[in-house]
């Protein structure tokens, strides 16, 4: 394989790839990442001896690299391992390398840590105790659920951004200039496709790289210009999908974004999530369910119809598929989202579980009680029980139907919005009714 120094007595099809030329050599040529490097920042000058720490952000936003050159900072040994290809034997070997290694500390690289089993991260535990390795992790998914307590205990995390439009540009030039002074290609684009090739690459250096390495590999052989054109980008690049892990963080965070927009009564936040969900491949049925859960907890009886709507939204999906059914989700989405809101029954339901945890399983009153049989009547189940709906106005005035420690307590308060204005009236007469009830009694 051909080095940068070489690359002119070879074909420019044998080079390394350009992620891979263009990676920084010097603290001060790698790009983005300021809340680290910069000034004050944990990972500035003053980190000058090794520690164990773990970089956490998405593909393409200098994970690898921040490693290499902190061992270069720090003068230490670098050893690599991939997750995904290793395991406790190679976590062993590494360690005695480390052993036999007197005067310099080690690092040890290991990308997709998130990949290792519980057993895996186990192993490296004395190692980092003891010194005899600094972990230097990567990951793309989140290390409070990836990653055991005891490992995440002796390390660092720190969380890596994707790189902004401005540093991806600073970026591209130092590639077109490597084209030009390495390969003899001069890159030129079309008005408005490099801002738009610098947007597309969603923070992710390598994406823009190897898009870039794409059209220099397709030029004309003997050319000393590629002319980049929108559809030329494009098929560079190939098809952009939309960003989202499988139950990791973006899968989460879009859920919750959608959900919040719900709450938040903004359709067109609701319906922009839900888009980007589920044409990032999450399946329509996890949004479905989201949404059923928003009509009670967010809607509630400020708009009874919500949670219908919701459930009818998710069995048209299932009777439609896609991409019908997808029309059934937004219209319900929209729907929820501009709905009136109302937590009573959320927050009622939360009461009545922390007082079932305060008092434990109190006994039903006897009136309440079920009495198939003569032998449960004769022990006073049902007895004096009032039938409501034939009572005037449909309700047995006096009768109470909590266990006694609890009588008087109130857990559904229900606002003045929706459909909950009239409840708000109708409980409150008939708490009153009980109210007056219980001075005539006493």
């Amino acid at each position: 394989m051909a080095t940068p120094e070489s690359v002119t007595n070879v074909s420019r099809h044998e080079v390394l790839p350009l992620s891979e030329q263009l990676r920084p050599q010097r603290v001060e040529d790698f790009l983005g990442q300021a809340h680290l490097w910069g000034v004050g920042g944990p990972l500035s000058s003053r980190a000058n001896r090794p520690s164990s720490m773990v970089f956490w952000g998405p593909p393409g936003t200098g994970k690898t690299t921040l490693a290499r050159l902190l061992a270069s900072r720090w003068k230490a040994v670098f050893l690599s391992l991939s997750a995904v290809e290793s395991g406790v034997r190679e976590l062993r070997m590494a360690a005695e390398s480390a052993r036999r290694e007197e005067s310099l500390p080690t690092l040890l690289f290991v990308d997709e840590i998130h990949r290792f089993s519980k057993n895996q991260q186990d192993v490296l535990l004395p190692y980092l105790e003891d010194g005899t390795l600094f972990l230097l992790g990567a990951t793309t998914e989140n290390p409070g659920f990836a990653l055991t307590g005891a490992l995440l205990s002796r390390v660092r995390v720190f969380p890596l951004h994707p790189l902004e439009p401005e540093t991806l540009g600073i970026l591209l030039e130092r590639a077109e200039c490597y084209c030009r002074e390495k390969l003899g290609l001069a890159v030129s684009w079309e008005p408005d496709v490099r801002k738009s090739a610098l947007q597309s690459a969603e923070g992710d250096a390598r994406k823009l790289l190897q898009g870039l390495e794409a059209l220099v590999y397709s030029a004309v052989p003997g050319s000393d210009r590629v002319k980049v054109g929108a559809k030329d980008w494009e098929q560079a690049i190939g098809r952009i999908l939309p960003r989202m892990d499988r139950e990791g963080d973006w899968f989460y965070d879009l859920l919750s974004a959608l959900h919040k927009s719900i709450r938040g009564s903004d359709p067109d936040a609701a319906l922009y999530w839900l888009t980007r969900f589920t044409d990032a491949g999450g399946d329509p049925r996890v949004v479905a369910r989201r949404m059923v859960r928003a009509a009670s907890e967010d809607i509630g009886n400020a708009d009874p119809a919500a949670l219908g709507l919701a459930l009818h939204a998710w069995e048209s999906y299932e009777r439609l598929g896609e991409p019908e059914g997808l029309l059934a989700l937004a219209q319900a989405v929209v729907y929820l989202a501009a709905a009136e809101k109302s937590n009573a029954v959320y927050r009622a339901d939360a009461a009545v579980r922390d007082r079932i945890r305060e008092t434990g399983s109190l006994p039903v009153p006897l009136h309440l009680r079920n009495a198939p049989t003569a032998y449960a009547r004769t022990l006073g189940h049902g007895r004096g029980y009032r039938y409501d709906p034939n009572e005037p106005g449909g309700h047995a005035v006096g009768q109470t139907y909590l266990p006694e420690p609890l009588l008087g307590s109130i857990f559904y308060e229900p606002l003045e919005r929706g459909f909950e204005r009239k409840l708000v009236e109708r409980l409150q007469k008939r708490r009153g009714r009980v109210q007056s009830k219980k001075g005539q009694d006493g």
